[in-house]
């Protein structure tokens, strides 16, 4: 299932309202943080940490109006230079006299022209945006799907808005059932259509395959051919069996699942390579089989590698243990507790990546 996010249209409100509940300091500060972290480079980063406070005030505000102004296209950048040539002309002063106060008024409507533009173009790619993310949760599974002898919570959420992560549940006939966790390399748009390319493919291949490690090879032979240069994907693909316990997955570079069992936590191994890299990769498959209460866990690398205010990351350490102390927890309760433990921990920082994770738990 994937997380509803805020659209960035919301919905019209009272104006008076909306001053109301605005937090400035709070608002404002998130705001320009955003603002260093798209239009700054990590070079540019690097440099204004060795800079004193003043120092670093002005060469970063002469590196966000370059960035900015750099970003314009050609048009736009000659109305703002000719906007600010009116507004300077204005302050002039020849002959004791100031010069025509229409300067003023005319170089500001011009500035404004270009960012009403601006904010056209960022609303159009936003509407694309959101419906592309309505088309991706349309093919999102039902967060807790129905499954003889199993409890399932499915859950992804993206930190855009779209998403480069999978989750998906097939249930192949009343033997047999699949599920898919994948993270697609990149964010944005081009993540998100390989991540709906991904999806088609495993359940084209679901049902003709005789396990896990053939569908993987198959898999990652058609995503080595199609997709771009440099562009791979991190997968798990299983298996479950509805008369037992038994789970048989093939691992393409994600990160291992984890068994907890009676509080004891058991990482498997590390798998094969991730799709995409090379085209002749070979995929083994791993056989488990679970007891009643025990669970399997898989997850995206949103969950240990989310940061907080201060720039640390959650870690492993903080997840496994959290793991191990609540594994009596139904499959949904265990999912629940996950999400708000990595939202409390991120505090008020910026989502750096999408999140996603399966349990199944044994009946």
């Amino acid at each position: 299932m994937m997380e509803e996010k805020n659209s960035y249209r919301s919905n019209p409100t009272n104006i008076k309202e909306e001053i109301k509940n605005l937090q400035f300091r709070k608002d404002f500060i998130k705001e320009y943080r955003d603002l260093k972290d798209f239009y700054l480079d990590d070079k540019k980063k690097d440099k204004l940490k060795n800079m004193g406070r003043l120092q670093r005030f002005f060469f970063q505000s002469g590196y966000l109006i370059s960035s900015i102004f750099k970003k314009l296209t050609p048009l736009r950048k000659l109305l703002v230079i000719i906007g600010l040539v009116l507004m300077f002309l204005s302050s002039i002063r020849i002959d004791n006299q100031n010069s025509s106060p229409n300067n003023t008024l005319l170089g500001g409507l011009l500035i404004f022209f270009v960012l009403v533009l601006e904010l056209k173009d960022k609303l159009l790619a936003v509407e694309e945006l959101i419906a592309g993310r309505k088309i991706q949760k349309a093919l999102m599974p039902e967060e807790s799907p129905q499954l003889d002898g199993w409890d399932i919570f499915l859950f992804t959420s993206s930190a855009n808005e779209v998403s480069g992560d999978l989750v998906d549940f097939l249930k192949i006939n009343d033997q047999r059932a699949c599920v898919t966790i994948a993270d697609v390399a990149g964010k944005g748009l081009s993540a998100a259509l390989l991540t709906a390319k991904l999806q088609a493919t495993v359940r084209a291949f679901a049902d003709s395959s005789s396990n896990p490690a053939e569908l993987t090879n198959k898999t990652n032979k058609i995503f080595n051919r199609d997709s771009l240069p440099n562009l791979f994907a991190s997968m798990v693909f299983l298996e479950i069996s509805t008369n037992s316990g038994e789970i048989k997955f093939a691992n393409a570079g994600h990160l291992p699942p984890i068994i907890l069992r009676g509080g004891e936590l058991i990482e498997i191994e590390k798998g094969d390579a991730a799709l995409g890299l090379l085209n002749n990769a070979s995929y083994r498959n791993f056989d488990l089989n679970l007891q009643t209460n025990q669970i399997f866990f898989a997850y995206s690398d949103g969950i240990t590698e989310a940061v907080n205010e201060a720039n640390q990351f959650l870690g492993k350490e903080k997840l496994f243990n959290l793991l191990k102390g609540n594994d009596h927890l139904t499959a949904s309760e265990l999912g629940r507790k996950i999400i708000i433990f990595v939202e409390q921990f991120r505090g008020e920082a910026k989502v750096n990546d999408d999140l996603t994770l399966v349990i199944l738990k044994k009946k």
